[in-house]
């Protein structure tokens, strides 16, 4: 669920629903997801949250893919917890884990009213029982877990949840104060395990001594420093935003030469600039509450992104980019001539060698056939120009900089194109010329994906706060996202229509003739209209591919070169697509309608994101 369906679709709707029912919903719906066969993939193809080996962070002999962990508080039940291992997470908190199961009356609620989450007081718990038959079932998270283990007042229970856990834990945050022999007793039980000392804001000047006694004996392993939570009557809830007291935090126990032991940051984040601010003054690791739900699931890979940002890199170049951006222009310019012949002489002399007609033969027949076929080439045609020009972008804009998601575009598009020419050889009319184009293609596409091979990074982000150009670029990205869904759907349904009846009934309307009658003709005419639609279907299909990765991966603000590659590469092929039907005189409005609503998708979503890729 990225930021794009979260917030515009899913947030406002969900939110209202009662109790955790709205929560519950989500990470069920996306742990199914995950747990389909492709799941993982697919949530990795629609958000591409993987964060880079560049944010590997080694801390309690652990390795984090990146610093940024979820709090349990979001997930205290544990039902989306496979899900949110494949969500940019470096790690996963699981807790607070009492002995016995704390299930209050009201549980957590988003409160429209006041943008926030209304937690329950004592805090959910499904209980350690149930909690570990969970935690069994999770071994390929792959991910740390750190186990949180919630207050009881007794040293007891704490020791029997460490036992019971500690084959599942990677670490343990106490949340409570013992003296210093029950301290030694927890250091003995979690074995070598990380043991971590939880710690209130509030609290941190009068604890620093014990703080600092536990550090020097080698009893604790790092500390937790929590959010402030503000209690009502019957609930609380942690304020989003409050790095600049958890930063007075980090420079107190600096201050008092504590420095070099690990700290994590549990919550308080709700942009990335709060991230960003607290890695700054000396959090090694941080967990998001309350603001991964008020920001969105991409948070955490926005602030992966924003780390990478402050990074000093070399912009060392591929040199397989400029395969890519040739077999982009080739496909443009090829594109250009078709669309020159189809708006003059539409049939060329293989056609009418194989049909065994001239131009003038067909014009006598039925005038409204070559404009017909003729009104199939020139979308085509507008299709292969508008997809030359987002190869080339995407060449001389990622891969060149060795942005590893445009490459990744740039290869499923090209290769779902390839595959599309075996529609041709079903229909018993293959254009050698066609053919000829793939064959001259195919080397420049092969040495792209040869000598890119280096093209591993990841996009970095100049995006700091949840900003009104942000929010409504999120509107943008979904317009072009469902566009190019549209899109990709468009070329399967055209590719099967001419693979089956090649006409739709608006078609016979236009044309006046049944496809009988068109048989008549000679049957070898139905074959050369139907490669045609093979053709556009397939072409329509691949630019569809890469408008949708284009929309899903590259949407970062700054990025100039993602509007204009939307607005110069989406004019030749709605022009071509539009204005041809009216040049013919075909301009049955439902034939037109899908047209219509991708031209509005295009429109809307060039109007809404321009504030947010021009920032």
């Amino acid at each position: 669920m990225p930021d794009w369906s979260y917030h515009p679709i899913f947030k406002p709707w969900l939110s209202r629903l009662p109790g955790s029912l709205g929560r519950e919903f989500i990470h069920k719906g996306m742990n199914l997801i995950s747990s389909l066969p492709g799941g993982v993939r697919f949530i990795e193809f629609s958000g591409h949250m993987s964060p880079s080996p560049r944010l590997e962070v080694e801390l309690f002999g652990l390795t984090f893919s990146n610093p940024v962990g979820l709090s349990g508080k979001i997930d205290p039940l544990l039902t989306g917890t496979r899900a949110f291992a494949n969500l940019g997470f470096g790690f996963i908190e699981v807790g607070p884990v009492t002995l016995q199961p704390s299930k209050p009356e009201r549980t957590a609620t988003f409160s429209l009213e006041q943008e926030q989450i209304l937690f329950p007081l004592p805090l959910e718990s499904r209980g350690l029982k149930e909690i570990a038959a969970k935690l069994k079932t999770m071994k390929s998270l792959h991910k740390p877990l750190i186990i949180r283990i919630g207050k009881s007042g007794n040293l007891d229970d704490t020791l029997t949840i460490i036992q019971t856990l500690c084959p599942y834990g990677d670490a343990f945050i106490i949340e409570e104060s013992f003296p210093e022999a029950d301290w030694i007793e927890l250091k003995r039980h979690v074995q070598s395990k990380a043991l971590l000392l939880s710690v209130q804001p509030t609290q941190i000047e009068q604890d620093i001594p014990m703080i600092k006694e536990l550090i020097n004996k080698q009893l604790i392993d790092g500390i937790v420093v929590e959010e402030q939570s503000i209690e009502n009557e019957n609930d609380q809830y942690f304020p989003s935003r409050q790095a600049s007291e958890l930063q007075t935090v980090l420079k107190s126990l600096a201050d008092h030469g504590i420095e070099k032991t690990p700290k994590i940051i549990s919550g308080g984040i709700l942009e990335p600039q709060d991230a960003l601010d607290l890695f700054a003054h000396g959090a090694d690791l941080v967990m998001l509450s309350s603001g991964y739900v008020l920001s969105g699931p991409g948070l955490p890979k926005r602030i992966n992104e924003g780390l990478l940002d402050l990074e000093e890199t070399q912009n060392n170049e591929t040199s397989g980019w400029k395969w890519y951006w040739l077999f982009g222009l080739i496909m443009f310019i090829s594109g250009f001539i078709t669309l020159i012949l189809s708006m003059t002489i539409v049939v060329l002399p293989y056609d009418e060698a194989f049909l065994q007609l001239t131009r003038e033969q067909l014009i006598a027949l039925n005038p409204n056939i070559i404009k017909f076929m003729a009104h199939d080439r020139m979308t085509l045609a507008g299709t292969m120009v508008s997809g030359g020009i987002l190869y080339m972008q995407l060449a001389k804009h990622g891969v060149r900089l060795r942005v590893h998601w445009a490459r990744k575009a740039i290869n499923i598009a090209g290769i779902v194109g390839f595959v599309g020419i075996l529609l041709f050889l079903g229909y018993g009319y293959f254009d050698w010329l066609h053919g000829l184009l793939w064959l001259i293609l195919l080397p420049f596409f092969y040495l792209g994906l040869k000598k890119s091979k280096d093209a591993r990074d990841t996009s970095t982000s100049k995006n700091r706060t949840n900003h009104a150009a942000w929010r409504k670029g999120l509107w943008g990205q979904l317009c072009f996202t469902i566009l190019g869904f549209s899109f990709m759907l468009g070329g399967i349904v055209i590719s099967s229509i001419g693979a089956t009846s090649v006409f739709v009934p608006t078609d016979i309307v236009y044309i006046c003739m049944t496809p009988e009658q068109i048989y008549g003709i000679t049957e070898k005419l139905v074959p050369v209209i139907a490669h045609d639609r093979a053709g556009f279907g397939s072409a329509l299909l691949s630019v569809g591919l890469l408008v949708l990765t284009l929309s899903l991966w590259g949407f970062h603000q700054g990025e100039k070169w993602v509007w204009r590659t939307f607005l110069i590469g989406g004019i030749p092929a709605f022009c071509a697509g539009i204005l041809t039907h009216f040049i013919i005189g075909y301009t049955t409005f439902i034939h037109l309608l899908p047209a219509y609503f991708a031209l509005f998708l295009f429109i809307a979503g060039l109007i809404l994101s321009k504030d947010f890729l021009f920032q």
